[in-house]
């Protein structure tokens, strides 16, 4: 019998999952009331994804609706991009923001909304105690991407490449108020992306449940993501048309995403950060990159949920008990998807203490199941660094 913890849970952020509830959007907005929208999205967002494009021409032709467009450059979102937006949303004098796009979309609408609140910049908020009042403005997240979960996340990961380093902010009420999940957004993915955030995903499930900080409930809903994206991430890999994969993938990630928030990230997305703070390569890359790894570690110290992971994976009994099968699995993925390694990036031995440094540092480390030494992180970037391909 289980000894369960005292644990809290709330989860504010109404989801409407399904194909085509994106076109609810006009409806969403009348019913907080909005008439003002400020709307986010990835630069070019009209140009390679047909269902955003139509959605915003619906959105703009809307009686009684204004739109404010705003295109975020392409990339991990950057302080200068998060100031540049918040400057935009004060001119603007929305009543509601949408973000519409990926991951990096919704974490700079989160930060933008925050900052604009409190008439600051982003780079004031972080150089004072952390305030993060009650939003003014309502946010409606529909993500174009299956990774980061950031339309249910109470967070925002945002890069300082001056301090080559990336800086995360998390509250509760950076939350969206309304996630709208929509297959139908993420089928223009190419492969590639596809990999990098599905990989993400299914990462940060994996790492809710076997936090320091899980619950049962967060540990729930993970097993679940779990199950749901491991065969759907490969086969949206291979044929962006699955529709049936995209689903899996759209409701996996925001899955993910809920049990993340409810846990937490850990040791993979420190080292994962780490690098991405040096090299300004897509985020999920940088996760796959040391996911195996990270892993390796993780399965010594906590093989029974590592098993149970397995199992949520489909993977068949071999007589082992100390959770490699997890391992094994999620190296096989990996291969699947065509995943590059940590030498591709131009890194050397010689970087490895450095990012070590700077992975400790993080908070996700501190939020594995047991503290992380030094050493442990060296050799897990070693570890990544001679891995020459990526085999089953």
């Amino acid at each position: 019998m289980e000894n369960i913890s005292a644990f809290n849970n709330h989860l504010p952020v109404k989801v409407r999952f399904g194909e085509g509830v994106a076109e609810s959007l006009p409806a969403v907005v009348a019913e907080l009331g909005a008439s003002k929208v400020f709307l986010m999205v990835d630069e070019g967002i009209e140009k390679f994804n047909p269902a955003a494009a139509a959605l915003i021409k619906k959105l703009q032709g809307t009686s009684g609706v204004s739109v404010t467009l705003f295109e975020k450059p392409a990339g991990e979102p950057t302080i200068q991009m998060v100031d540049d937006s918040i400057a935009a949303l004060k001119a603007a004098g929305s009543d509601v923001v949408v973000a519409l796009g990926g991951g990096s979309v919704i974490d700079t609408a989160k930060a933008a909304r925050l900052c604009a609140q409190l008439n600051t910049t982003f780079r004031e908020f972080q150089s004072k105690a952390p305030v993060y009042p009650a939003p003014t403005l309502p946010l409606v997240a529909l993500p174009t991407s299956a990774g980061t979960g950031s339309e249910v996340s109470g967070g925002s990961v945002i890069s300082d490449p001056e301090a080559g380093r990336k800086a995360g902010i998390a509250n509760g009420n950076l939350r969206a108020q309304v996630a709208l999940v929509d297959p139908v957004l993420t089928y223009s993915m190419p492969p590639s992306m596809t990999a990098n955030t599905g990989i993400d995903a299914l990462a940060q499930a994996i790492a809710g449940i076997i936090a320091k900080c899980s619950t049962p409930i967060g540990d729930a809903i993970g097993y679940e993501a779990v199950r749901i994206m491991t065969p759907a991430l490969v086969a949206a890999y291979k044929d962006g048309n699955n529709k049936v994969a995209r689903a899996g993938m759209a409701s996996g990630s925001m899955m993910a995403g809920l049990t993340m928030n409810i846990s937490d990230c850990t040791a993979e997305h420190s080292l994962g950060q780490a690098i991405g703070g040096l090299k300004h390569v897509p985020h999920g890359l940088t996760i796959g990159l040391v996911l195996v790894e990270t892993l390796t570690r993780e399965a010594r110290v906590v093989p029974e949920k590592m098993e149970r992971i397995a199992d949520a994976m489909g993977v068949a009994q071999d007589g082992t008990k100390d959770g490699s099968r997890c391992v094994n699995a999620v190296r096989k993925i990996l291969a699947e998807l065509n995943f590059p390694v940590l030498s591709s990036l131009g890194f050397t031995e010689g970087d490895i203490d450095n990012l070590a440094d700077i992975a400790l540092k993080d908070f996700f480390i501190t939020q594995a199941p047991t503290p992380w030494s030094k050493q442990e992180v060296v050799d897990a970037f070693m570890a990544a660094l001679k891995l020459e391909s990526r085999v089953a």
